[in-house]
């Protein structure tokens, strides 16, 4: 594993480089899906600092990395500032390099920013705080949704990683948007039956 900072995230040859290392793992991938593909993992690590009440300014943030581009973990100091802010802040500065580099929509890259935000206040037990903090964080980010199935809560994702664009052994993820609604509720029953 491997320390970097989350400066680099703003670094467009940087940036590059790492959807070089995710084309390793999804081949069919074209530039558009391996930058979401990084984006979709890296924007929930990068939650998890703001989740935390830490810093989730790039500048403040260490990345753990594995050689292979994938960002496992964020670290950063408890930050006492203006959170939604700082992360208003952080994502647009964000996004706006993963746009560049890889041509993905910004907005497709803010419905990830949601999902992300979303998965993590639902592993922190704070889904009740979802829909006014993503307003507080700005009107760019859409409000995170849940659906309970059988009293367990799951993200109705708004947003699609397109894994399944990237490697011939993937295949749409289970809360995957772009299915009928009805299959997506019964893969997620699946889950809970």
């Amino acid at each position: 594993m491997i320390e970097v900072q989350g400066a680099l995230v703003e670094d467009t040859e940087w940036l590059a480089d790492q959807l070089t290392l995710s084309a390793r793992r999804y081949p069919l991938g074209d530039r558009v899906t391996l930058g979401v593909l990084w984006w979709y993992s890296a924007s929930s690590v990068l939650f998890g600092p703001v989740v935390d009440g830490r810093d989730p300014g790039l500048d403040a943030i260490t990345l753990l990395m594995e050689p292979d581009g994938r960002v496992l973990d964020a670290r950063s100091p408890v930050y006492e500032g203006d959170l939604p802010a700082r992360t208003r802040e952080m994502l647009t500065s964000a996004i706006a390099t993963v746009a560049k580099v890889s041509g993905a929509r910004q907005r497709h890259l803010w419905a990830i920013a949601t999902d992300s935000l979303a998965t993590r206040l639902l592993w922190a037990g704070r889904t009740a705080q979802a829909a006014r903090f993503a307003t507080a964080i700005g009107s760019e980010l859409p409000t995170p949704r849940y659906v309970e199935l059988s009293g367990r809560q799951f993200v109705r994702r708004g947003s699609c990683c397109l894994i399944y664009l990237g490697a011939s052994h993937e295949e749409k993820c289970t809360s995957c948007p772009r299915q009928k609604p009805a299959e997506r509720l019964a893969r997620l029953s699946r889950l809970v039956g």
